[in-house]
C-alpha cells in the first residue's frame, strides 16, 4: 500500500481512529468486489448482467426537453372530460358559482396530491409498483391496483376514440350524413325513417347508424363490424405511439397536446360570431349562488378535480419518473393543474357558445311550428282573431311576439289551454337542456355543426380534436401500465406493449357489440371511481403518515434545492386525507342510494328509458370494483405474514465506476451492519450526506447543501438512480 495513503498514515499515528468506512472509501479508488480478490462469496462476474444494471440505474430513458414532458402531462390530464363533463357540471351546479368550489378543491386536494405523485415518481424513478413497494412494502398493492384500474379505463376509453374516428371519416362529405333523416321506400312510396322522424337526425345517426344499438344490455346483437374496425385503428394508434416508450410517445405529444388548443380557439372565435352565442355564455356564467350550499355540488366538484388530474392512475408517476433529479416538479404541478383548469373553462366557453347558437335555432323552429298551430286554430275558429295583438305579423314572427301571444291565449283559454298543445318556446328552456358525455359530443354538438357554414370542415376539426384529446390521455393511461410492469419484471418494452394492445383489443370487443354502449356506461360509472379514491387515500397515508411528512419534506428540500411551502405539510398530513375520506364516504353512499342502472335506447319508442342492470350485469359490476381493489388487501396480507419477500430489509454494496449502488440481497438487518462496518447498528453511519434536517413547518432554514463537484449532495460518489438510493 502506498506510503502516502490514508490507511498507512493512520497505522503510524497514535490518534484514535474515528473515521467511518464511508469516509475511507471516499478517498480510495472504487473497487468492484466481484472482479477482485475480495470476492469471498464466490459470485461470478457477469458482464451482461452488469451492463443491464448500469442501464437500469444510469441510462433510464429521459424526456428530450422540459417542454416535451410538460406537454405529456398536459396531454394526459386534459382529456375528453374537460370538453364534455366539466361544462355539464358547470351548468348543472350553478353556472359561474360552480367555479368557486371547483377552484377551492383544486387548491386543497388536487394540487397537493398531484405534486405528491410528481415528487415520488421523480425521486424514486420507478413506475407506480416500484414507488409504493419502496415507500411502504405492505402497501405495495397500490401500484398493482393502479395498473388494473388503468387497464379497465383504457378498455372503454379507446372505444370512445374509435367512435370519434368513425365520425371523423364520415365528416368528409357534404351535406354531413347526420344532417337529415334518411328516406326509405315503402313500396312505391318514399317516407322518412320512423325512428329518425320521432327523434332527430343526429340522434338517429348516433344510435342507429353508428352504434346500431340494441334495446337493452341483455340483447347482445353481435359485433358491429364498423366499430370493430375503428377500435382496431384506435389500438393501432396507441400501440405505435407507445412502442418505443417516451421516445415515441413524447414526439406524439407535440401534436396531440397542442392541436386541441388550436381547435378550441378556432371554435371559440367562430362560435362568438354565431347568432345566440352570447345567450349561451351568459346563461353559463350567470351564478346561482344558492347551489354553493349544496353538498352534492362539492362532491361532484371534488370528483371532477380528482379525475381531471389523473390522480391514482399511475400515469403521473410514470411520466415524472423519466425526469432529472433536480427538476422543479413543484412548478410543474402548479403549471399543469391550472392549465387543466383554464382548459376546462375555455372548453366550457366553446361548448356554450355553440349550444347558445343551437338553442336559438331550436327556439325559432319551435316558434314556427307553434305559430302554424295557432293559424290553424284561427282558421277553424277555435281561437278568436281578437286574441292576436295587432302588431303581430305571422310572416315575420319573432320569439318576443310569440311569447306575448302565448301569454294572452293562456290567460283567456285557461280552462282549455292544455288541449291546444302549444309550447312556451322559451330560450331558457332550451339552454337548460343539459347534456354530457356522448350526448354532448355526438348528438348536441354535431347537430349544432350542421348549421355552420362549411360544416364538414368544422366537423373534421372537432373530431380530430377529440381523437387527439383521447390519444393523449390513453398514452398516459397505458404508461400507468407499461412503465411499472417493465420496471418491476424487466420485460421487453416493445413485446409487452404490443401484447398489451392486442390483449386489450380482444377484451374490448365486448364494447363494440350492439349492446356495447351499455358496457361503456357500466365501466365508466363503476370500474374506477371507488377503487381510485381508495388508492389515492392510501398513497397519501403512505407518504404522510407511514414514510413521514417531515422526512418527505426533507427529501423534497434536498431534491428541489428549496423547502416546499408549509401549506403542503398541512394538506398532506391533515386536509387531503380528511377530504378524500369524506369523498369516499359520499361515493359509497351515492352508490347505495342510486340504484345501478343505465339509459337504454328503445327503438320502437325512439326514446331513452332508464333500466336497472340484470343480475348477471350486477355481478360484473361488483366484480370490477372488487378486482380493482383486491391487490390492496392481498399484498398487505402476503407481506404482513411474510408469505412473500419484499426485499426491504436487505442491502449489499457494490462499488463501480465511481458511484455507489445498493442492490437487493438476503442479508438481515444486523448481518448487513456487520457486513459493512462490523459494528453495532447504533454506530452505523448514515448513507445520506451530513446536513441540517428539515424539522417540519417550524424549521427556520432550509437544508444546507454541499457544492461538491462530483455529487449533488456532497457525497464522494454519484448515487445511482435506483429506488434504494433515491429516498
Amino acid at each position: 500500500m502506498p506510503k502516502n495513503s490514508k490507511v498507512t498514515q493512520r497505522e503510524h499515528s497514535s490518534e484514535h481512529v474515528t473515521e467511518s468506512v464511508a469516509d475511507l472509501l471516499a478517498h480510495q479508488e472504487p473497487v468492484d468486489y466481484k472482479r477482485s480478490v475480495l470476492n469471498v462469496a464466490g459470485e461470478s462476474w457477469d458482464k451482461q448482467k452488469e451492463g443491464d444494471e448500469e442501464l437500469d440505474g444510469e441510462n433510464r430513458p429521459a424526456w428530450n426537453s422540459k417542454l416535451q414532458y410538460i406537454l405529456a402531462q398536459i396531454g394526459y390530464s386534459v382529456g375528453l372530460g374537460n370538453v364534455w363533463r366539466f361544462p355539464y357540471l358547470c351548468q348543472k351546479n350553478g353556472g359561474g358559482a360552480y367555479l368557486v368550489p371547483y377552484l377551492v378543491l383544486l387548491i386543497i386536494i388536487g394540487l397537493p396530491l398531484f405534486f405528491l405523485e410528481l415528487a415520488v415518481g421523480q425521486r424514486i424513478r420507478r413506475g407506480s409498483i416500484g414507488v409504493w413497494n419502496y415507500i411502504c412494502p405492505r402497501l405495495g398493492g397500490i401500484g398493482y391496483a393502479s395498473c388494473l384500474v388503468c387497464f379497465f379505463v383504457g378498455l372503454y376509453y379507446n372505444v370512445i376514440i374509435g367512435w370519434s374516428i368513425f365520425y371523423f371519416f364520415k365528416s368528409f362529405q357534404y351535406p354531413l350524413p347526420w344532417s337529415e333523416c334518411p328516406i326509405v321506400k315503402n313500396g312505391s312510396v318514399a317516407v322518412v325513417e320512423t325512428e329518425c322522424e320521432r327523434s332527430s337526425a343526429t340522434t338517429y345517426f348516433w344510435y342507429r347508424e353508428t352504434l346500431d344499438i340494441s334495446n337493452s344490455i341483455s340483447e347482445s346483437g353481435g359485433l358491429n363490424w364498423r366499430m370493430t374496425l375503428c377500435l382496431l385503428v384506435a389500438w393501432s394508434l396507441v400501440g405505435l405511439a407507445m412502442i418505443k416508450g417516451i421516445q415515441s410517445s413524447g414526439k406524439v405529444m407535440y401534436f396531440s397536446s397542442l392541436f386541441p388548443y388550436l381547435v378550441l380557439v378556432c371554435f371559440l372565435v367562430r362560435g362568438l360570431l354565431l347568432r345566440g352565442a352570447v345567450d349561451g355564455i351568459m346563461h353559463m356564467f350567470t351564478p346561482k349562488l344558492d347551489k354553493m350550499l349544496d353538498p352534492q355540488v362539492w362532491r361532484e366538484a371534488a370528483t371532477q378535480v380528482f379525475f381531471a388530474l389523473g390522480l391514482g392512475f399511475g400515469g403521473v408517476i410514470a411520466f415524472s419518473s423519466y425526469n432529472k433529479q433536480d427538476n422543479n416538479c413543484h412548478f410543474d404541478a402548479t403549471l399543469v393543474s391550472f392549465i387543466n383548469f383554464f382548459t376546462s373553462v375555455l372548453a366550457t366557453l366553446v361548448v356554450f357558445a355553440v349550444l347558445g347558437f343551437k338553442a336559438n335555432i331550436m327556439n325559432e323552429k319551435c316558434v314556427v311550428e307553434n305559430a302554424e298551430k295557432i293559424l290553424g286554430y284561427l282558421n277553424t275558429n277555435v281561437l278568436s282573431h281578437d286574441l292576436i295583438p295587432p302588431h303581430v305579423n305571422f310572416s315575420h314572427l319573432t320569439a318576443k311576439d310569440y311569447n306575448e301571444m302565448y301569454r294572452v291565449i293562456m290567460t283567456v283559454k285557461e280552462g282549455h289551454f292544455k288541449e291546444l298543445g302549444l309550447d312556451a318556446c322559451l330560450l331558457e328552456d332550451e339552454l337548460n337542456k343539459s347534456v354530457q358525455g356522448t350526448g354532448l359530443a355526438f348528438i348536441a354538438f354535431t347537430e349544432a355543426m350542421t348549421h355552420f357554414p362549411a360544416s364538414p370542415f368544422w366537423s373534421v376539426m372537432f373530431f380530430l380534436m377529440l381523437i387527439n384529446l383521447g390519444l393523449g390521455s390513453m398514452i398516459g393511461t397505458m404508461s400507468g401500465i407499461t412503465t411499472p410492469i417493465i420496471d418491476t419484471f424487466k420485460v421487453r418494452k416493445e413485446v409487452f406493449t404490443v401484447g398489451c394492445c392486442i390483449f386489450a383489443f380482444v377484451v374490448g370487443l365486448i364494447f363494440v357489440q350492439r349492446s356495447g354502449n351499455y358496457f361503456v356506461t357500466m365501466f365508466d360509472d363503476y370500474s374506477a371511481t371507488l377503487p381510485l379514491t381508495v388508492v389515492v387515500i392510501l398513497e397519501n397515508i403512505a407518504v404522510a403518515w407511514i414514510y413521514g411528512t417531515k422526512k418527505f419534506m426533507q427529501e423534497l428540500t434536498e431534491m428541489l434545492g428549496f423547502r416546499p411551502y408549509q401549506f403542503y405539510y398541512y394538506t398532506w398530513k391533515y386536509v387531503s386525507p380528511i377530504c378524500m375520506a369524506v369523498l369516499m364516504t359520499a361515493s359509497i353512499i351515492q352508490l347505495g342510494v342510486s340504484p345501478p342502472g343505465y339509459s337504454a335506447w328503445i327503438r320502437e319508442e325512439a326514446a331513452e328509458k332508464f333500466l336497472f342492470y340484470p343480475t348477471w350485469a350486477m355481478a360484473i359490476l361488483i366484480s370490477l370494483i372488487i378486482l380493482a381493489s383486491l391487490p390492496l388487501p392481498l399484498v398487505f396480507i402476503l407481506r404482513q405474514f411474510h408469505l412473500v419477500s419484499d426485499g426491504s430489509n436487505a442491502l449489499s454494496v457494490t462499488y463501480k465506476k465511481g458511484r455507489m449502488m445498493k442492490d437487493i440481497s438476503n442479508l438481515e438487518d444486523n448481518d448487513e451492519t456487520r457486513f459493512i462496518l462490523s459494528k453495532v447498528p447504533s454506530e452505523t453511519p448514515s448513507p445520506m450526506p451530513t446536513h441540517r434536517s428539515y424539522l417540519g413547518p417550524g424549521s427556520n432554514s432550509p437544508m444546507e447543501m454541499s457544492t461538491a463537484p462530483n455529487g449533488r449532495y456532497g457525497s464522494g460518489y454519484l448515487l445511482a438512480s435506483t429506488p434504494e438510493s433515491e429516498l
